[in-house]
């Protein structure tokens, strides 16, 4: 098993160099190149077990970024097979050039919660908690589908707040929690629930703030056959169940 996972301002050198080590066509065909979001993280990574384990001698590497960030690497010619988008506004950005094979998916969903440090330090109870004298917040930035969200729903709850950081992808700002840098994120139930260093607080607005997360094969694909068993396996009974497994939502 060899799941590899880069950071998103490593993501092209990091692809080209991949596909660039490659010896020979028939290992070039092995590999199945997937662009996520950086949500998907975790359960990318189980999925892509699976399917390493169902075709053995196949190799599936994983860039992790903001969807933003990695519809723009694309769309810049960085190779890829898969594309899988937190929201489906980055993945327009990739469809509208054409640089989609076909019709976006969405496989599944997810939603905001309010993460804090476990023992919630700062009393943290909802929306309106984090406007409190004090308490620090980490958003992720609007141009990302995490940020979009957070702005959605704190619109909804008529709540205006300033944030002390705005981070590129959800893992950034979950991080400043688990760091202990903020009293309270703005995360995917999902990413809360990746560890144990936090809890989520639900919140009713959140509802109005449901991200549909769509995937594609990429129009240039390098192995668009494996790519399309990637996309296969994602929504197979089993894939569905792995999304599951992990909390997210069925679409």
């Amino acid at each position: 098993m060899r799941v590899r996972s880069v950071l998103a301002g490593m993501v092209a050198l990091a692809v080209l160099t991949g596909c660039g080590g490659s010896s020979s066509a028939e290992g070039e065909e092995q590999t199945v190149t997937v662009f996520a979001a950086a949500s998907l993280t975790d359960v990318f990574t189980t999925i892509a077990r699976e399917f390493e384990a169902d075709r053995p001698g196949t190799e599936v590497r994983l860039t992790f970024a903001g969807s933003s960030a990695l519809a723009t690497q694309i769309n810049q010619g960085a190779p890829a097979d898969v594309f899988a988008s937190a929201a489906p506004a980055p993945m327009r950005t990739v469809t509208d050039v054409g640089n989609g094979d076909g019709t976006p998916v969405t496989f599944t969903r997810n939603q905001l919660v309010i993460a804090v440090p476990k023992g919630n330090p700062a009393g943290v109870a909802g929306l309106a908690d984090l406007t409190k004298p004090g308490v620090k917040v980490a958003l992720c930035a609007e141009q990302v589908p995490c940020g979009e969200a957070a702005r959605t729903a704190l619109d909804t709850a008529k709540v205006a707040l300033t944030p002390v950081t705005l981070e590129q992808d959800v893992r950034g700002a979950l991080a400043k929690v688990t760091l202990g840098e903020v009293d309270a994120a703005l995360v995917y139930r999902t990413d809360a629930r990746s560890t144990t260093d936090v809890q989520g607080i639900e919140f009713p607005e959140s509802a109005h703030a449901v991200n549909d997360y769509p995937l594609v094969v990429l129009r240039d694909a390098p192995n668009p056959d494996g790519a399309r068993a990637f996309v296969e396996h994602v929504l197979s009974e089993r894939g569905r169940a792995t999304l599951t497994d992990a909390g997210f939502q069925s679409p």
